[in-house]
């Protein structure tokens, strides 16, 4: 890591820092001081006395479970045999998948909600999950394979020198290398999962299956703008995954600084 000795030096990065954290911040003080207007904590009284608050956190939790094991497994596996075996036009596949990242969420609602209706998943969390899961496998393959490849391949010899197959050296040699990018994995993914909005807005019509990102809506109608109701269904839904961040910060720091050097 830098080490910046000057104190101008020093004082020109906590400013410049400071500077790119101010639009960022302003609007969450400006989303707390909203949700605590008029009736003050009450606010979100208002947004439990609804009786879903523990139900959708349950369906954001599964959500987010599954995609991020299923983001893990499909990234580990497609990274390592990008990075180190040897696959007829693997550069051909892997440019292809990085396409998928030129792919907006709202252009693939129209036929997702086709195929969900198709296969009878629609008001279905699997409907969600897949989707959310297969627009984030592009972006962590990218990031992992940069990892992959600065693991040296003399480890994955001595494996197979020993006598254990492709599947062996991947599992006990490959993965326990990988965790720094897996933190950064689960992270991604899980801030993504639970931040989905759109996707659980178009497939789960059921209230018994929506997500914690949905509970704005009890205040908000034809009729109702209740602005107070809806800040602080905000700031219940953003509080698990900041906490979440600040837990898992410097593996996430680690795993990105990892996936960028080769």
């Amino acid at each position: 890591m830098f080490d910046i000795r000057s104190r101008f030096g020093r004082f020109g990065i906590q400013a410049l820092a400071t500077v790119i954290a101010v639009p960022y911040l302003l609007p969450l003080v400006a989303m707390v001081s909203g949700s605590l207007a008029g009736q003050g904590l009450g606010n979100y009284k208002k947004v439990f006395d609804t009786g879903v608050v523990p139900l959708y956190f349950l369906n954001s939790a599964i959500v987010s479970a599954v995609s991020i094991a299923l983001v893990y497994v499909c990234t580990m596996l497609a990274a390592f045999g990008f990075a180190k075996l040897r696959i007829a036009g693997k550069e051909v596949y892997f440019w292809l998948i990085l396409v998928a990242l030129t792919m907006p969420e709202a252009v693939l609602l129209t036929p997702l909600f086709v195929t969900a209706s198709t296969f009878d998943m629609y008001n279905q969390l699997i409907a969600v999950i897949l989707p959310l899961t297969a627009l984030q496998v592009p972006f962590t393959i990218l990031l992992a394979r940069g990892f992959f490849e600065a693991l040296p391949s003399e480890l994955l010899e001595a494996g197979r020198v020993d006598g254990a197959n492709i599947v062996q050296v991947f599992l006990h040699i490959v993965l326990p290398l990988t965790r720094p990018i897996a933190g950064a994995i689960v992270v991604l993914t899980l801030i993504n999962a639970w931040n989905a909005y759109l996707l659980p807005l178009l497939m789960l019509l059921d209230p018994q299956k929506q997500v914690v990102t949905l509970l704005p809506t009890f205040f908000i109608s034809q009729y109702t703008n209740d602005q107070t109701g809806v800040l602080a269904s905000a700031v219940i839904t953003a509080l698990p995954i900041i906490v979440a961040y600040l837990l898992l910060q410097r593996s996430f720091e680690r795993g990105l600084a990892a996936g960028a050097l080769k």
